[in-house]
C-alpha cells in the first residue's frame, strides 16, 4: 500500500465555518457563565438576597457542569453529537431566559443549572469536534480558534454586561443572551456535519474509567494544584464588583472600564504565556498563583486607592486569564496518549474548584467581609504553588 493510500483516510472536508461557529458558542457560553460576576450587586437587591448567595449562581453552575462532564458521554450514547451540540446550544439561550425572567431565588438557581449542563457538555465535546472538523495537519490551528472565542468572552463580557445592566438592568442583560445563542444555533446546524458517535461497549462503566488516571505519576498531585488554583481565583473575582463598590467606591460605567482592563490584560496574558511556558514551564505554574496571592493580599490593603485596585486588578487579570493554558498544556504533557480522558477529567475538576472557590468566597463575604474572602484567595494560591512545585519533582524523578 502506499503512502498515499494511507494518508487518504485522514483528509476530510475542512469546515472552517464549523470551526467559527464552535468559537461564537464558547463566546456565548463563556458570558453565559460568568455574566453575573459583572451583575452580582443589582440582582442580589432585586432578588432579595445577599451578593453571596447571588454568587452561589456560579457555584451551581460549576456542580452541575461536573456532573455532566463526566456523565454526557454515557448519557447521550449514540446520540448523533451534532444534534447532542444542538441541543446544549438552545439550552444555552433558554437558560438566559430562565434567568431574565426569574421571579425569584430559586428560579434563577434553576436557569444557573442548566447553564452548567451546557459548559460540561460543550467543554467536554469541544476538542473532539474541532478534530472531526478539519484536516490532522489543521487541528492546532482549528483548537486556537475556539478557545479564541473563550478568550475574547473575558475580554468584552464582563464590562460589556456592566454596561448593559446600568442602561437596560441585570435582566436585560441576561436577555441579550438569547439572541446570541440562537445565531450559534443556526450557525452550527448549518455548518456542522453529521457527527456519528464513536462505537463503545454498553453500558456506563467505562465512565468511571478516567478515575484510574490519578494512578499516574504526579497527576493526584497535578490536579490538586490546578483545583487550588481556580478555587483561589474565583474566590476571590466572583465578589469584584461589590469589592469596588464598597471598598473603593467605584459605581456605574467606572466598574465598567475597570472590567473591560481585566479582560484586556488577561487577553495579553493569553496571548504571551505560550512562549513563557516553553522556556520555563514549571517555574511558570509556579510564580502565577504567587503573583495572584500577593495581589490579593494587596488589594486588602490598598482596597481604598482607586488607581492602585485598578492597576492591581490589572495584574489579576493578566496572571490569571492566561493560568488556565498552563494548566491544559500540563495534561497535553502529562497524557500524551490520552489527552481527551484527561482533558474530560480537568474539566470536571476545574468546574467543582470554580463551585466552591465561588461558596467559600460568598460565605466569607457575606459572614465576615471582603478581607477574609481576599486571605483565603491568597491561602488557596500559595497551596497551588507549593503543590505545583511537588507535582514538578515527581515529573522530574519519573523522567
Amino acid at each position: 500500500m502506499t503512502t498515499a493510500a494511507i494518508d487518504a483516510p485522514q483528509e476530510k472536508p475542512t469546515s472552517w465555518s464549523g470551526v467559527f461557529a464552535l468559537a461564537a458558542c464558547a463566546f456565548a457560553l463563556i458570558a453565559s457563565e460568568f455574566l453575573p460576576v459583572s451583575l452580582l450587586t443589582p440582582m442580589a437587591s432585586n432578588l432579595r438576597v445577599t451578593e453571596g448567595r447571588a454568587g452561589q449562581g456560579i457555584a451551581v453552575s460549576g456542580a452541575f457542569a461536573v456532573l455532566t462532564s463526566l456523565f454526557i458521554s454515557a448519557l447521550a450514547g449514540g446520540l448523533n453529537r451534532k444534534t447532542l451540540l444542538l441541543g446544549l446550544t438552545a439550552a444555552m439561550g433558554v437558560s438566559g431566559a430562565i434567568v431574565a425572567l426569574a421571579p425569584n431565588y430559586a428560579t434563577y438557581m434553576l436557569g444557573r443549572a442548566l447553564i452548567g449542563v451546557v459548559v460540561g457538555g460543550f467543554w467536554s465535546m469541544s476538542a473532539a469536534t474541532a478534530i472531526r472538523l478539519v484536516p490532522a495537519r489543521d487541528v492546532p490551528r482549528a483548537l486556537a480558534i475556539v478557545n479564541g472565542g473563550n478568550a475574547l468572552a473575558t475580554v468584552v463580557a464582563a464590562p460589556l454586561g456592566a454596561y448593559l445592566g446600568t442602561v437596560i438592568g441585570w435582566r436585560g442583560a441576561f436577555l441579550c443572551l438569547v439572541p446570541v445563542s440562537l445565531i450559534a444555533l443556526a450557525w452550527l446546524w448549518r455548518t456542522l456535519p453529521s457527527m456519528p458517535a464513536a462505537a463503545r461497549a454498553p453500558g456506563i462503566g467505562h465512565v468511571f474509567k478516567v478515575f484510574t488516571l490519578f494512578g499516574h505519576p504526579g497527576v493526584a498531585v497535578g490536579m490538586l494544584a490546578g483545583s487550588l488554583l481556580f478555587m483561589g481565583q474565583f474566590s476571590l473575582f466572583t465578589y469584584v464588583r461589590p469589592f469596588l463598590e464598597t471598598v473603593t467606591g467605584v459605581h456605574g460605567a467606572s466598574i465598567s472600564l475597570i472590567l473591560l482592563v481585566i479582560g484586556a490584560a488577561g487577553f495579553a496574558g493569553t496571548a504571551l504565556i505560550g512562549s513563557v511556558l516553553q522556556r520555563r514551564f514549571y517555574r511558570t505554574l509556579v510564580v502565577i498563583p504567587l503573583l495572584m496571592a500577593a495581589t490579593a493580599l494587596a488589594l486588602v490593603a490598598f482596597g481604598g486607592w482607586t488607581t492602585v485596585v485598578v492597576a492591581l486588578l490589572a495584574l489579576w487579570g493578566l496572571a490569571g486569564t492566561s493560568a488556565p493554558v498552563g494548566w491544559w498544556a500540563w495534561i497535553a504533557q502529562v497524557f500524551p496518549e490520552d489527552a481527551e480522558a484527561g482533558g474530560g477529567l480537568f474539566v470536571a475538576v476545574v468546574q467543582m474548584s470554580i463551585a466552591l472557590g465561588s461558596t467559600v468566597g460568598g460565605l466569607l463575604f457575606d459572614h465576615s467581609g471582603y478581607r477574609s474572602t481576599f486571605i483565603a484567595s491568597a491561602m488557596l494560591l500559595v497551596g497551588c504553588a507549593v503543590l505545583t512545585i511537588a507535582t514538578a519533582r515527581q515529573s522530574a524523578a519519573h523522567a
